[in-house]
């Protein structure tokens, strides 16, 4: 059944009104980032700045080591995918292929933990960190986020792997393929694309990440990106509000960047993989 042009052009009106109000307080940000003081002031405020400056981004990078900060967050926010992925993804195998009690107790522990709040965990897990002494410190900020990031990951991954047909497990073992052979050269391929889309949910909630970084990191070298950010706002309350939006700004490229480069392997990783079911 064909739809119809009026209700064509009203899901495409949809869509357009659904993606103007997610890329709004981007645009936003973008904007501010390049107004000069006299503007960020202005009663009326403007979309296109009128005198569009690079003095915020200057400012931001004089005022604060955000180059350090950048870099302290990609290397949790790279540790936290890599090492959350590799221990997701041969328990969410096992948690799918192997329908046991304990596999059902997993799977209740990852809905349950993903109840609980930042608030009600970060007293206990302040006390094992300073235990481990792993206060203020990236190593023990890692593991906060693999603790963290791996229910969920564990979840997705388990979706993923149950999609794969075992029935091609079972060609692969009648062929003379070993258990592991089976594993790196059949269900692993198929895997790739949620292996990757795991990756990039564990690295963007690490990199975006500020209660846990707050509290577990003192020393100013150490602080990751969105803890420095809120060095912009004054002990008033008030906010230097053009190098913070053109600090925010430059904060959210590489989430963006990340996920443009790899959504388009996500997706032909998904079309080869059904075209191989």
């Amino acid at each position: 059944m064909r739809t119809r042009p009026a209700a064509r052009a009203g899901q495409y009106a949809a869509l357009l009104a659904y993606l103007v109000f997610l890329a709004f307080p981007l645009l936003w940000l973008l904007s501010t980032a390049f107004k000069p003081p006299r503007e960020l002031g202005s009663l009326h405020p403007t979309w296109i700045p009128e005198g569009p400056t690079l003095a915020n981004f200057r400012q931001a990078f004089d005022e604060q080591p955000l180059l350090r900060a950048a870099f302290n967050s990609l290397l949790a926010a790279l540790g936290a995918a890599v090492i959350a992925v590799a221990v997701a993804t041969p328990m969410a195998y096992v948690m799918a292929r192997r329908r046991t009690l304990l596999a059902r107790a997993a799977t209740g522990w990852v809905v349950v933990s993903q109840a609980f709040p930042f608030v009600l965990v970060i007293i206990p897990l302040f006390l094992v960190l300073k235990n481990l002494r792993l206060i203020d410190s990236l190593p023990g900020l890692v593991l906060v986020y693999v603790v963290w990031a791996l229910p969920f990951a564990l979840w997705m991954l388990t979706g993923y792997v149950r999609a794969v047909p075992v029935e091609l497990e079972e060609a692969a073992a009648i062929d003379g393929a070993g258990r592991l052979r089976t594993l790196v050269s059949v269900t692993a391929p198929l895997l790739a694309p949620g292996i990757v889309a795991t990756a990039l949910f564990a690295f963007i909630t690490a990199w975006n990440e500020f209660f846990f970084a707050l509290v577990l990191l003192k020393t100013p070298g150490k602080q990751t990106l969105p803890v420095v950010l809120t060095h912009f706002i004054g002990a008033e309350g008030v906010a230097d509000l053009g190098p913070l939006a053109a600090a925010a700004f430059l904060a959210t490229l590489p989430s963006l960047v990340v996920f443009a480069v790899i959504q388009r392997r996500i997706t032909g990783g998904m079309l080869t993989g059904a075209v191989k079911s």
